[in-house]
């Protein structure tokens, strides 16, 4: 299975690499616009969302409009050792620092946004099926963090990102909305 897994996201991240600077523009451009449209940014007070790195749909645009409307932006910071994260609220860029693999975190002093404020959650992940569940990064962070959440779940992913033959694991939990450059799709977690 984590052959297959590793493979997989190999495969992705190739795939990705192939689109053009333009490509990635307009298409992440247009997947915005369509999570700026959703029921669930307008009502969401506080956004859970990670700092991207490329091939990823990139989040700094998103994270500068909800600020913007003056939501509350909350990024993970994750501890390796016990493979656990926590969300920091963060006002501004300067709040962070380059972790290990050139992730961005926040700095250890920001203020700590609980499970529950969260009322939406960017998860991101490398493949998706139609029905939510993802193939992340390989760290478990989100299952773990997923468990007990009861806020809304989106994803923002390319349509290259779609795949039907996706490894899934019982401890796997799906997503409740998929937002492509094109549509947005309801899963049956929602």
């Amino acid at each position: 299975m984590r052959e297959n897994k590793n493979k997989l996201r190999q495969e992705v991240k190739s795939r990705l690499m192939e689109l053009t600077k333009e490509e990635h523009e307009e298409l992440s451009n247009r997947i915005a616009e369509n999570l700026f449209a959703l029921e669930e940014w307008k009502n969401a007070d506080t956004i859970g969302i990670t700092i991207s790195i490329p091939p990823e749909v990139p989040t700094v645009r998103i994270i500068e409009q909800a600020w913007s409307e003056g939501k509350v932006v909350a990024v993970p910071k994750c501890d390796p050792e016990k493979k656990t994260m926590e969300f920091k609220k963060i006002s501004s860029f300067n709040q962070l620092e380059s972790v290990y693999y050139g992730l961005l975190e926040p700095v250890a002093e920001t203020a700590k946004a609980c499970k529950e404020e969260l009322d939406a959650l960017i998860v991101p992940g490398l493949a998706f099926n139609k029905e939510g569940y993802r193939l992340g990064f390989g760290g478990g962070y989100y299952d773990r963090f997923l468990s007990n959440y009861r806020g809304d779940t989106l994803a923002l992913t390319y349509e290259l990102q779609l795949m039907d033959g996706l490894p899934i694991e019982v401890h796997d939990l799906a997503v409740g909305k998929l937002i492509t450059p094109s549509r947005v799709i309801r899963t049956y977690a929602h």
